[in-house]
């Protein structure tokens, strides 16, 4: 049976089901041993900061939040210092929190959230896309190395190396 997916900016409305979105993401990290996520970030105040700024968007399946993703164009201070280099210096699009919802894992909603993800850029004339993970995230730097993400180097989050990436639309 075939899903209609939409993708759209998250609304206030939509906070809660956000955060218990994260939780699952953040239990999941957990108990896949990693350390992503397990030091109070994100929380309920990173969803509500999301949303206010318009940076906040939800995956629907069938008209039910299924996932989120926080999409940043030209602003992540942590990649000006990255260890390694870019592959483009241009505007870009920072992909940060994506998360999909114990109900919907392993339908291969993560693929389908990036797919909507350059779709955005290409809307907004932005050809490059960067995001960041864990080392211990084993199941993100899968997704990012199936849809021709390329490591660029290591940047710094809270006290801690995350693996940088870029895709260049």
């Amino acid at each position: 049976m075939e899903m209609y997916l939409e993708f759209r900016k998250a609304i206030t409305e939509d906070s809660s089901v956000i955060w218990e979105i994260l939780q699952d993401a953040i239990t999941r990290r957990k108990n896949d041993g990693s350390r992503q996520w397990q030091d109070g970030y994100p929380n309920l105040e990173t969803v509500k900061s999301d949303i206010e700024k318009g940076l906040g968007y939800v995956l629907l399946v069938d008209g039910i939040i299924a996932g989120y993703s926080a999409l940043i164009f030209n602003d992540e201070p942590a990649y000006d210092a990255i260890e390694g280099e870019w592959l483009t210096n241009g505007d870009f699009l920072v992909v940060h929190r994506v998360a999909i919802s114990d109900n919907f894992a392993g339908k291969g909603l993560s693929k389908k959230i990036f797919s909507f993800i350059e779709d955005v850029a290409k809307q907004n004339n932005t050809f490059s896309i960067k995001v960041d993970t864990n080392f211990d995230n084993p199941a993100m730097l899968a997704i990012l190395d199936k849809l021709g993400y390329q490591y660029c180097g290591e940047v710094h989050f809270r006290g801690s190396a995350r693996k940088a990436f870029e895709k260049v639309l």
